[in-house]
């Protein structure tokens, strides 16, 4: 570590106050959970190379922090890659000098990674506005939070690094209000309930998440439900994570036994059929409902970075998702008996 650098020196430095929920956490743990468009391993190379203090001092790889430590950091470099920008439309349900909220659609990926390149939320904002946020890197510029590729509805995107670091604030904070739908197998037991568990990555399949006890690389996950209507063998509830690890909702929906709907990674089906919900369906007139999970990001509320009033915005649901919820109302409803 560079014994001549001092804190002060640090250009465009950011600065963080530990909460007591990060009491002693190692410090590359808590950056890397604080800036999650970063891996560990980088906040770790920023650490050797003498870009990190704490309370003013160099620290080591080590650093255990303590609630109202001050720490001080640059983000990452990344590599100096190009994203093209592409004409893909946008379904925009905001826009305005700060930021905007987009309708994203099922099957598209928010950002680059793993050789997908095309055809990106990133790349269509590329495209359309000419200013960004580039503190995530300028494969993620602009880019605040995410939803999986297959995962529809609302998402907001920061046009200044003033705005991103004000945004990314309020998430960590939890004082943004996320609600999804979600369709899933079977009856939910509860109207409604508070799912509270650990969560990491399946170590028989890398793609999944699973329910773990707590302590080493877990991580808490937390989702309040509620049902808003319920079927023969479906139920139509309201998801709100009050967390956010990847892939929250549909791990804790397959821990409860209802996972969502052609959820492929959860579920092992891609697609909901009519099959599905009818008898003797002759192969000839069988349809695909849906053929991604049926969950929708559909309402997101948060203070707004420059004028502090509370924004909430609705993406409506998706023709899919609506096509799979008339279908159980048409075929799965309860039937009640004569008293």
């Amino acid at each position: 570590m560079p014994d001549n650098v001092a804190a002060d020196s640090l250009d465009n430095a950011i600065r963080v106050l530990v909460d007591d929920r990060a009491h002693g956490w190692r410090i590359d743990h808590f950056l890397s959970r604080l800036h999650p468009n970063f891996s560990r391993a980088a906040f770790q190379r920023v650490i050797n190379e003498g870009q990190c203090f704490v309370n003013g001092l160099p620290i080591k790889m080590s650093k255990r922090l303590h609630v109202n430590d001050v720490i001080q950091f640059l983000l990452p470099t990344t590599p100096d890659h190009s994203l093209p920008p592409e004409d893909i439309p946008l379904d925009i349900i905001y826009d305005d000098d700060a930021l905007v909220v987009i309708n994203k659609p099922a099957n598209m990926i928010v950002h680059p990674g793993k050789g997908n390149y095309l055809g990106t939320l990133a790349g269509a904002l590329q495209f359309r506005f000419d200013n960004l946020s580039d503190v995530a890197g300028k494969l993620r510029a602009g880019i605040v939070h995410r939803l999986d590729r297959d995962t529809s509805g609302v998402i907001v995107v920061a046009k200044n690094n003033t705005v991103h670091a004000n945004l990314s604030s309020q998430f960590e904070a939890r004082s943004v209000d996320k609600e999804y739908r979600a369709i899933t197998w079977g009856e939910v037991s509860f109207d409604r309930d508070f799912i509270e568990t650990h969560v990491r990555v399946s170590q028989r399949n890398r793609e999944r998440m699973m329910v773990c006890p707590p302590g080493g690389n877990s991580r808490h996950a937390a989702t309040y439900y509620e049902v808003l209507e319920r079927f023969d063998g479906f139920t139509y509830v309201r998801l709100c994570p009050q967390t956010g690890r990847t892939h929250q909702l549909r791990v804790h929906m397959h821990h409860l036994q209802h996972p969502v709907v052609a959820d492929r990674l959860y579920e092992g089906h891609a697609t909901l059929t009519l099959s599905d919900l009818v008898e003797n369906v002759p192969p000839e007139n069988d349809t695909v409902l849906i053929d991604r999970q049926a969950l929708h990001a559909f309402r997101l509320g948060f203070d707004h970075p420059v004028t502090g009033k509370r924004l909430v915005f609705e993406a409506p649901m998706p023709s899919d998702f609506e096509r799979v919820l008339a279908a159980v109302k048409q075929y799965r409803t309860k039937k009640t008996g004569k008293k």
